[in-house]
């Protein structure tokens, strides 16, 4: 009755005869039997139709412990963890010692896609930004599309569009690109040019944040000279450090 759905055919729908529901009707079911999100999935996928899209996430991002201990315990593979906007909310020392410390960063300069496209530093950094750059708009758009309308992620597109020709001049293209696995190659202050494999996996409850770890590869000797950064010196970004993590004249940025 509270589905509104007669009882002979839900009777017929737990013996798994050959009823189809509709995904309205599968709506009003996990709505009477109180579904949580994992059983509600369950329902959908029983009867073969597509789950319906979670409502978006709001509201502050949460890195439980497991979670945080497991990027802690990369000792030798840079990885942090992005939120659904892409900020950086989670690092590990490697990351610190590789990109530069991300806690001397403010509101949106710890953005990947503010570092990506108006951090002078970190462009200099990425040894194949013109590859790079418009392959994680294209991945950015795509993740952004399901958040169309809100307001951080409007005010951030529109700050790159002011300080950022490139950005400006990609971004009405609308391309998009799913995540995928690649090399990344990194021309180091330090340690010189360095290339890591990278991955992106989704973690979280819905999985809206991403675990990004770079892995040294056999080029350019990159285990060894990271052994070395690792053992040389702390973390400490103003000896030294990679100036792609640093902040950077607002101004600046804008003339780019």
């Amino acid at each position: 009755m509270l589905a509104g759905v007669g009882t002979t055919w839900y009777t017929w729908l737990e013996q798994g005869r050959d009823v189809r529901p509709s995904a309205e009707v599968l709506s009003a079911l996990a709505d009477a039997l109180r579904l949580d999100a994992a059983e509600r999935r369950h329902i959908y996928l029983l009867n073969d139709r597509a789950p319906p899209e979670e409502a978006r996430a709001a509201g502050p991002e949460h890195i439980d412990a497991p979670l945080r201990q497991m990027l802690e315990s990369l000792e030798r593979q840079p990885a942090y963890i992005l939120g659904r906007r892409w900020d950086v909310l989670a690092w590990n020392r490697a990351a610190t010692i590789v990109f530069g410390d991300y806690s001397k960063l403010i509101g949106d300069e710890r953005n990947i896609m503010h570092m990506v496209f108006a951090n002078e530093d970190h462009r200099r950094l990425l040894v194949d930004w013109d590859q790079i750059a418009p392959a994680s708009l294209a991945m950015f758009r795509s993740d952004s599309a399901r958040y169309a309308g809100d307001p951080e992620f409007e005010r951030l597109i529109g700050n790159l569009k002011q300080s950022s020709a490139a950005f400006r001049k990609w971004w009405p293209k609308y391309e998009v690109r799913e995540p995928f696995s690649g090399c990344k190659r990194l021309q180091h202050p330090v340690g010189g040019r360095l290339a890591f494999d990278y991955t992106s996996l989704s973690v979280g409850d819905p999985p809206t944040m991403r675990f990004v770890v770079f892995t040294p590869t056999g080029e350019e000797k990159t285990a060894a000279k990271l052994g070395k950064l690792l053992r040389g010196r702390k973390i400490d970004p103003d000896v030294k450090a990679p100036n792609a993590a640093r902040r950077i004249d607002t101004n600046k940025s804008r003339r780019t």
